[in-house]
């Protein structure tokens, strides 16, 4: 994988850890306004997700890199992303498959799993980059983290 520099979050916790994934998918933008991209086509996602908190886990782990993986590596490689009806939608745009929407969905899949954990890390970005020259961050407003 490209090493790269993502933006960085100010924030006060001890510790951050930052786990980087590539997925290959495929999504389409069910609108007129999406021209080329109404069709179906498939992009090489780089995606980075940081996480951050103050206590470790009974492991010594702020949450385990293993788990962040399973969690959207393994649920959206190699899939049609508008095929996961429980996220996206044809309906309202605030659930189409696009890059923006694609990496907030990422943040609350991964903080509904980081809310589960007793030592309560917090997913301060996703970073997902769509081409070599396009992408997108997501950060969570203050009080939703």
């Amino acid at each position: 994988m490209l090493q790269q520099i993502y933006p960085q979050v100010s924030h006060h916790f001890q510790y951050e850890l930052n786990k980087d994934m590539q997925i290959a998918a495929a999504h389409f933008i069910p609108h007129e306004a999406a021209g080329k991209c109404a069709n179906i086509h498939g992009h090489t996602y780089f995606v980075n997700i940081t996480v951050a908190g103050d206590e470790l886990d009974d492991s010594g782990f702020l949450v385990n890199f293993q788990h962040l993986k399973k969690l959207v590596h393994d649920k959206f490689d190699h899939t049609l992303m508008n095929d996961h009806k429980e996220l996206f939608n044809h309906q309202n745009s605030s659930d189409f498959p696009t890059t923006e929407v694609v990496a907030r969905k990422i943040w609350e899949i991964v903080q509904n799993y980081l809310d589960t954990l007793p030592n309560q890390p917090k997913c301060l970005q996703v970073f997902v980059r769509e081409t070599p020259t396009s992408y997108v961050v997501y950060r969570p407003k203050a009080g939703k983290q």
